[in-house]
């Protein structure tokens, strides 16, 4: 009976030393904290989860889509980041993660990501002979750009500087001669720049034309109306120039759907353990992402409190990506 005891004992002193060991082992994670609102809400659930559910010593770090990528494949720091918008940077991520520097850990928006060029509903029920990109660039005085030195011309709205979407809308705009065709880009200056000018432009019913994307809270709000291309998603010429900077020849090309990952270095992978198996098992709709976001924007709420009540009100949909054990955890930290 003594030896049974001491046994259970040992077992006992074992498991909560394999489990102090895991959180040790977890340590400092730091997590990309991207700078629009559905990446943000979420680098903000992973860190609540990470350092309530597993020990982990998680902080967040500012990040933007090409900068935070580039330092990942090349210093390996941040260790992750929760919501990256991988199609500009694919051939990048691809040989990073062949060569075992990074990992994809999950797919965060199981729907994927939908990027394109967007005008408003009215607008397009005004003028329903617009439904390409190359009929609306044929009439840019429906657009006109702000200022007065763009008199006269019409204006594409462009994703703010480090986005990487800057750098593929900047390349079609050179490939569908918007510039010949009498049209400027319009700088936003950050994703409030960018939410800015739709919400503005639909308070007056003027036009607009830019990049946008879902899942998102501005369109939830503002009903957009996605232009097509005119042509398919071409990934070799893609990969050759739409997504590089500065390309000199690109050609039309459109957006494949928009694979959104959760990125995380070699290195956290390692010293992870179940930490990681969180986030490899962490994804969710766009359809819960928008109802989150449209909460946040009618709340005036941060991605901390976005966390906050997701977290509160979505145990359903969080506690399956943890463990049980986790589980009790978080909801005792956030209740």
């Amino acid at each position: 009976m003594k030896k049974l005891l001491a046994s259970t004992v040992l077992a006992a002193g074992l498991m909560g030393f394999a489990g102090a060991a895991s959180a040790a082992d977890c340590g400092r994670v730091t997590i990309a904290n991207m700078n629009w609102a559905s990446a943000e809400v979420l680098a903000n659930i992973d860190q609540v989860i990470l350092s309530e559910g597993y020990g982990c010593e998680a902080e967040l770090v500012a990040g933007d889509t090409t900068p935070t990528l580039t330092s990942m494949v090349e210093k390996q720091e941040p260790d992750v980041a929760p919501e990256a918008w991988i199609n500009s940077l694919r051939t990048l991520l691809d040989a990073a993660v062949a060569e075992d520097k990074l990992h994809y850990a999950s797919e965060s928006l199981s729907d994927g990501g939908v990027e394109g060029w967007w005008i408003p509903k009215y607008l397009a029920d005004a003028h329903p002979e617009i439904k390409t990109i190359d009929d609306a660039l044929a009439h840019p005085e429906l657009f006109p750009a702000p200022g007065m030195e763009n008199e006269g011309k019409g204006g594409v709205y462009n994703c703010p500087e480090g986005w990487g979407c800057r750098i593929i809308t900047t390349n079609l705009f050179k490939a569908y001669g918007a510039e010949e065709k009498g049209w400027v880009t319009v700088e936003t200056g950050s994703a409030a720049g960018l939410d800015g000018s739709i919400a503005k432009a639909y308070e007056s019913e003027k036009p607009w034309l830019g990049y946008y994307w879902a899942p998102t809270a501005i369109l939830g709000k503002y009903e957009m109306v996605k232009l097509d291309h005119g042509v398919e998603h071409n990934k070799e010429e893609w990969d050759r120039c739409t997504s590089i900077t500065d390309c000199p020849d690109p050609v039309k090309n459109a957006w494949s759907k928009s694979e959104v990952y959760t990125v995380v270095t070699d290195d956290f992978k390692k010293r992870a353990g179940p930490a990681y198996d969180y986030l490899a098992s962490r994804s969710w709709p766009n359809s819960t992402v928008n109802t989150l976001l449209a909460w946040m924007a009618e709340n005036q709420a941060t991605g901390e409190a976005g966390a906050r009540h997701f977290l509160k009100t979505n145990e359903d949909i969080w506690t399956k990506w943890v463990s049980p054990e986790a589980a009790e955890k978080i909801k005792k930290a956030v209740m």
